[in-house]
């Protein structure tokens, strides 16, 4: 299953003003956030042994990383319980993260597009994502 996909929010009504790699900004955060939990799925783990080397010593960015990835986030990419929160959280019609991902890091940009592909807005969003699992965590024991 496809979650998302960069060339989704790049093509069309896209800004102008940005590359299209800045449409794979906020699916990276997402996904960093995952792998970084340790939840790679088996097949990630084993063919981007390099590619999650790169993430977890933050020379890539979240975005870059999904870009590797050809900019899609995809069900086997993650593990069984990532997949379970995401589609709660990430993918469900009335989820929480672009609400969540906004309030942090576009409110006052243009788009969410706009929003920087750095660790260090990865670093403001990331607690916010922790909270949201545990919260997510406890409802379902």
């Amino acid at each position: 299953m496809k979650y998302d996909d960069a060339s989704w929010h790049s093509d069309g009504d896209f800004p102008a003003d940005l590359a299209p790699e800045a449409g794979a900004t906020h699916i990276g955060m997402y996904v960093a956030w995952l792998l970084l939990q340790g939840m790679a799925g088996e097949e990630l783990v084993d063919d981007m042994k390099d590619e999650l080397h790169a993430l977890t010593q933050r020379t890539v960015t979240p975005g870059q990383f999904l870009l590797v990835c050809d900019g899609k986030f995809l069900d086997d990419m993650v593990n069984d319980e990532a997949n379970a929160f995401t589609l709660e959280y990430y993918q469900a019609d009335d989820c929480l993260y672009p609400d969540d991902y906004i309030e942090l890091l576009a409110d006052d940009l243009p788009s969410i597009y706009h929003a920087a592909d750095t660790w260090e807005n990865f670093d403001r969003l990331a607690p916010v994502i922790a909270q949201r699992f545990t919260t997510w965590q406890a409802a379902r024991s």
